[in-house]
């Protein structure tokens, strides 16, 4: 592996949890800790090859043991020597053929940087309507048998079926989230950590997508 690096617009790391600090001026700021973890270009795709140009990046270090044979020769193709689990692309408009190897640098996130932050949101398991939509519910007197159940959902003659997409109970979370101009408030690259201002979505030890902002320069 390479022990240059390349610039890119966005990267992964790891959701530590969150803390406070407190700025020049005495101010109280929440913060979310994020553990910076390498991310090496294992793949270039080209436009005249694949139709569009993007890096592929290899991320969360695991022992050899627990790597699967085809990841394996994926990052033996590309000369990477350290066993890597997961696998992501990130766009760009111009790649560099040479860049296959080399680990991506955060020169594009200094302190004061608007971010995009996108992971997936924590799971809540089976919700009913009232967690899941907001419905606002039946009665809460006693002898009321409506509490926080769905109500009516159709009627018999017309249309005589249930709607695709009704609100209904069901799993909640778990989806793709994105908080969007989000400021760097420090990068320790020594210490492997960024702090960012305000909360972000998933879970802790969870993987997030940093990406330069896309409303704000």
């Amino acid at each position: 592996m390479s022990d240059a690096k390349i610039s890119l617009p966005a990267f992964y790391g790891v959701k530590a949890g969150m803390t406070r600090i407190f700025d020049q001026n005495g101010n109280h700021v929440p913060v979310t800790v994020v553990k910076l973890i390498p991310n090496v270009i294992s793949q270039v795709k080209t436009a005249e090859k694949d139709g569009y140009t993007a890096y592929q990046v290899a991320y969360n270090e695991k022992r050899e043991s627990l790597i699967t044979a085809p990841a394996k020769g994926h990052l033996k193709k590309a000369n990477i020597e350290k066993s890597f689990s997961e696998f992501a692309e990130i766009k760009v408009t111009e790649v560099a053929a040479d860049a296959v190897g080399k680990e991506a640098s955060l020169d594009q996130f200094p302190v004061a940087t608007y971010i995009d932050v996108t992971a997936p949101s924590k799971g809540k398991g089976f919700a009913g309507v009232m967690k899941r939509y907001n419905f606002q519910g039946g009665p809460a007197a006693h002898g009321s048998h409506f509490h926080r159940r769905v109500g009516s959902i159709g009627c018999r003659a017309t249309p005589a079926r249930v709607w695709k997409e009704k609100k209904m109970p069901g799993h909640l979370g778990v989806e793709t989230s994105t908080v969007q101009n989000i400021q760097v408030v420090e990068v320790n690259l020594e210490a492997g950590y960024m702090l960012v201002k305000g909360s972000i979505p998933g879970s802790k030890n969870g993987f997030v997508k940093i990406a330069k902002s896309v409303k704000k320069a």
